[in-house]
């Protein structure tokens, strides 16, 4: 019986590692604390597979912070600016390069494919010097030997690495990374030589940029890159993963005429043009290793359809070649439903977590084998069978309400330019408006009132009263720092789209359903599993509040409805655009709510709307079409006095910077500092924009402060290629994760930047 897991989370079923880390970055902890713990998590997450019965079970999927930066670790290409002297890469280099610290910047980060995961960005040129500097994968191997468990080492492909990568500061743009191949590929050997030696008999290279559209000349460099390892693999198993979407047939077919290579591991989940592919044409004698089990949400898996498929994949790879797996990592799924006390029966049976998920595994690979656990599947049967029925799904209102979108574009009754005259005449703000994106410092006296209310320690007037007086501190700090468009910090918010789901019905929340974002960042996706609708106002009292505390504008603060969808788990049982015309309805009752409370600039964040943009290109236009149309939908309706804001974070905004215009927002903040301006090389192309804008001026994911000077010059360059009057100033995102030493002199240093500039173009009229 052949069963397979992709790659665990890392972080521990209640966030182990998280607190290991904050405690270790925070000095509260030494090194061997945090590796007791790393130690620890590994070790019962090796032996809750080994018992599960998986066979081919991965190590070194695990991660201080990311798996790409492990790679720049083994590989040695610290960036200079470091200033690493060689030898092994300690724990200080490499938190460096992932956090920055008090004299350099960090690396950038961006996200994993279309996850909500992100990976540090290696930043790679012609002189990069590569050198064998981190031993992980080999001691990882070692430490699982060591526990009785073999385990499959797992390495970043050298391809898709490269193709990971960025050119750094300095280089020119049309570098080829690839060019790098014979560089690194001598290191891969030296870790595959080790591997080899402490008795490995199975490497698993993870090549998910194969599901790109990729070129010939991209695709000749995975030819030539295992042609090259061949010699250095001879001996050992060689499996290559691919995961989160179909793969195109010309990578396929380079696939699977790679040289040194016994097994392909497949996402089925969201390839499933890919089986096509496997059942026109399998090489054979090879491993097919079949990713039946979603990695990537938390419904239980269909068994007896996922068994039939591999029942029908047996006839193509023979039966003691196919291998049960899940479709890719289960590190973008929640960790273990036992956790779950909160989560009602019937839900509860509907799910499945990354342990669970293990279990299905290896029940489908034993129901292949002929042993087949008749209870366990029939139990299966019914829990799908209830979900299809539960009237908890279905409002026929909501259903009907989506339907009547069809018709229309919904779009403003005027265009932006004249709009945002409008909005002048009655905000009356300076050139260069500052503002913030939303959230302030949420301390530890904040988060235990919040606490205490939801375990009914405290009542509703006190929680009100403690909530009222922290913004009323935060609108105080603002007026005082004077910036322009206030927020009032969301204090009575636990997460952008936590706090609306749980206000939207057609939702489900799991008390420790976390997932990791980056480094020790988790977030705890909603369950959609509903028809969704709103009840009654979600934010309308709080935002009204914070109004009567200032004469300065405060912009009401909604997320929108493509990323609250994007960072949900979503129901698998409807089109996902039907579940985000459906989320865009009851965001558009909110604003027309707030509207008439009397808030003037309602910002709806639309963070994560590039992350759903679909790995090939061929599936942008109707992505992008539905996504836009959401947003619009929840705005259409306002007058044109009402300003409409979105912000959006962490993203490669060039390609879509034509769906950005048609959201048709009348201003728009981005995330820009740590993607070092890629987004003003999109204007000085000579897109014309002419709605507001706010690339952010500093990066709020590293304590650092940035200096007024620094600032000035960022306004500055963006200046140099866009209007005067469109211009913003802000953060690049909210300050939520901060502490309020850093962002009072970051701020104060934001608007004295400002002022400067203000005064330069002032005197220079």
């Amino acid at each position: 019986m052949a069963s397979h897991i992709v790659g665990y989370p890392r972080m521990g079923p209640k966030r182990e590692l998280k607190f290991a880390l904050e405690s270790f970055w925070d000095g509260k902890s030494s090194a061997e604390d945090l590796e007791k713990v790393a130690t620890d998590l590994r070790s019962s997450i090796w032996k809750q597979m080994s018992e599960a019965g998986i066979k081919y079970i991965p190590s070194n999927t695990f991660s201080y912070y990311d798996q790409v930066l492990d790679t720049t670790a083994m590989l040695g290409a610290v960036p200079e600016r470091y200033s690493w002297t060689g030898g092994e890469i300690g724990l200080s280099t490499y938190f460096s390069m992932a956090r920055g610290n008090a004299t350099v910047p960090a690396m950038e980060m961006t996200k994993w494919f279309d996850t909500n995961y992100h990976f540090i960005v290696p930043e790679l040129g012609p002189r990069t010097k590569f050198s064998y500097a981190s031993h992980k994968a080999v001691s990882e191997y070692k430490e699982a030997k060591a526990l009785g468990i073999d385990t499959v080492p797992v390495l970043i492909g050298p391809v898709s690495y490269l193709l990971l990568s960025k050119p750094a500061k300095g280089v020119e743009k049309s570098f080829s990374l690839l060019s790098l191949l014979g560089s690194i590929l001598p290191i891969y050997k030296e870790v595959v030589a080790e591997l080899k030696a402490a008795g490995a008999s199975w490497i698993q290279f993870d090549e998910p940029t194969l599901v790109k559209d990729l070129d010939a000349h991209e695709l000749a460099a995975f030819s030539s890159a295992y042609a090259e390892l061949e010699s250095a693999v001879s001996g050992l198993n060689v499996l290559i993963e691919t995961y989160f979407a179909d793969i195109p047939a010309e990578s396929y077919k380079t696939l699977t005429s790679l040289s040194g290579v016994t097994a392909y591991g497949f996402d089925l989940i969201r390839g499933a043009k890919t089986l096509d592919l496997i059942r026109s044409s399998f090489p054979s004698g090879k491993y097919l290793f079949a990713g039946v089990v979603d990695g990537r949400n938390i419904w239980a898996d269909d068994l007896a359809a996922s068994l039939s498929t591999l029942q029908s994949l047996e006839v193509v790879a023979g039966k003691d070649k196919l291998v049960v797996s899940t479709s890719c990592s289960l590190m973008h799924t929640a960790v273990d439903l036992v956790n779950e006390t909160k989560l009602d029966d019937e839900i509860k049976s509907w799910l499945a977590f990354a342990a669970q998920k293990v279990v299905e595994v290896n029940a489908l690979a034993k129901a292949l084998a002929g042993q087949k656990d008749e209870a366990y599947f029939a139990a299966n049967a019914a829990a799908l069978a209830s979900r299809k029925s539960s009237p908890r799904v279905t409002n026929e209102e909501v259903q009907k309400a989506a339907a009547a979108l069809k018709g229309s574009d919904h779009r403003r009754a005027t265009n932006v330019s004249a709009r945002l005259d409008a909005q002048q005449k009655k905000l009356n703000l300076p050139i260069l408006p500052t503002t913030t994106i939303g959230s302030f410092p949420q301390t530890v006296e904040l988060r235990r009132v919040r606490r205490e209310y939801k375990a009914k320690k405290i009542s509703e007037e006190e929680y009100v009263s403690a909530i009222k007086e922290e913004i009323s501190k935060v609108v105080k700090i603002q007026e005082e720092l004077d910036i322009d468009v206030l927020v009032h910090g969301e204090p009575e918010r636990n997460d952008m789209v936590e706090y609306f789901g749980e206000q939207l019905s057609g939702f489900a929340f799991t008390a420790n359903g976390w997932v990791q974002s980056y480094g020790s960042r988790c977030v705890k996706p909603p369950i959609i599993y509903g028809d969704v609708s709103r009840p009654n106002p979600m934010t309308v009292f709080w935002s009204k509040t914070a109004q009567s505390m200032t004469s300065r504008p405060m912009k009401g603060m909604l997320t929108g409805p493509v990323t609250i969808l994007n960072w949900s788990f979503v129901r698998n049982d409807q089109p996902r655009f039907e579940t985000c015309y459906q989320i865009a309805l009851a965001i558009k009752k909110e604003v027309e709510d707030l509207e008439a409370a009397g808030i003037q600039v309602i910002q709806i964040d639309e963070a994560a709307l590039r992350e759903g943009l679909p790995l090939r290109k061929s599936e942008h236009a109707f992505y992008l079409d539905w996504a836009v149309h959401s947003f619009r939908i929840t705005n259409c309706g306002v007058q044109d006095t009402t300003q409409i804001h979105t912000h959006m974070c962490y993203s490669n905004f060039n390609d879509i910077i034509h769906s950005i215009i048609d959201m048709d927002a009348d201003v728009i903040t981005i995330e820009n500092s740590r993607s070092d301006e890629k987004l003003l090389s999109v204007f000085r192309e000579g897109v014309k924009y002419g709605a507001g804008i706010g690339p952010g001026v500093y990066d709020i994911h590293s304590p650092r402060i940035p200096t007024t000077e620094e600032i000035a010059d960022r306004i500055n360059k963006m200046l140099a290629v866009l209007d005067t009057n469109i211009l913003w100033v802000n953060p690049d995102c909210g300050l939520k994760t901060r502490k309020y030493t850093e962002v009072k002199p970051a701020l104060t240093n934001m608007v004295s930047a400002t002022k400067l500039i203000r005064t330069q173009l002032a005197s220079a009229k």
